[in-house]
């Protein structure tokens, strides 16, 4: 599957209904109820590490940045959640492309990963878990490289184009999917994937992009976003015919937002 694939809009806007972003959009932008842009970023961080198993809600999180006796506790999952919101601070000044993605990674990993694995692409296959044995085998190792270099040599192609605002929200919500599908990273693609989504988002709708809450609502529905995720067995068997669920899903933030 390739990003500039459209074979899926026209089912993906038919799914959504009223809550096509090129409606949905103009209203955000509008509205003067969102959190700043900082508390924004910070929030995303919280609710895409709570969808990795974190601990930490964001009530916590903010309460422990006032309250320096409580920053000793659960000490490594709130500095998890700092490297983070580095990670997605970085994204917000820099642009998107492949080394950059690789600079995130290792910020976003800097205190859970070794040295070796942080920014760089894995080594070793890789297979997704669950208590009921193996969900997914990704692409071999060797493979990686090249699935990478060809998602952002369309990534590039895109960034040239004059997107509607439906075809970049729909552009976004494949790049997350497809991404997870190479699962390039030996940990942290679940984050990476998220904070590519709102990446690419920004780098066609300016900064206000980076106040939507994706990663709440992803967290707020996290076994349905697994589920949708989960399209086959291995990256050969992938059927995105059944991708339209996921992509509705950042849509479907979006509207949430609104309510």
């Amino acid at each position: 599957m390739n990003l500039t694939d459209h074979s899926y809009k026209d089912e993906w806007l038919t799914a959504l209904g009223k809550a096509r972003p090129a409606k949905l959009w103009p209203r955000f932008v509008e509205s003067d109820k969102h959190p700043t842009i900082k508390f924004s970023v910070e929030a995303s961080a919280v609710y895409s590490s709570t969808i990795e198993g974190n601990s930490i809600d964001l009530n916590f999180f903010l309460n422990s940045k006032l309250d320096p006796a409580s920053r000793r506790f659960k000490a490594k999952e709130r500095h998890e959640i700092e490297d983070l919101i580095a990670a997605y601070d970085f994204a917000r000044s820099h642009a998107l492309n492949e080394k950059n993605l690789l600079a995130a990674h290792a910020k976003l990993s800097a205190r859970w990963l070794p040295k070796s694995e942080r920014g760089r692409y894995r080594r070793q296959l890789m297979f997704v878990y669950s208590q009921a044995g193996i969900e997914y085998a990704a692409v071999e190792p060797e493979f990686v490289a090249e699935k990478m270099a060809e998602l952002f040599a369309d990534v590039a192609e895109l960034r040239k184009a004059q997107l509607s605002i439906d075809e970049v929200f729909y552009h976004a919500a494949l790049l997350h999917l497809i991404f997870v599908h190479i699962h390039p990273f030996q940990d942290g693609n679940g984050r990476a994937a998220r904070l590519l989504e709102k990446w690419f988002l920004a780098s066609h709708l300016g900064s206000k992009a980076w106040q939507i809450p994706a990663e709440q609502f992803y967290a707020e529905h996290r076994a349905e976003y697994y589920r949708n995720i989960k399209i086959g067995l291995n990256y050969y068997l992938l059927d995105y015919r059944r991708c339209v669920p996921f992509l509705a899903m950042l849509a479907n933030a979006l509207e949430s937002a609104l309510k």
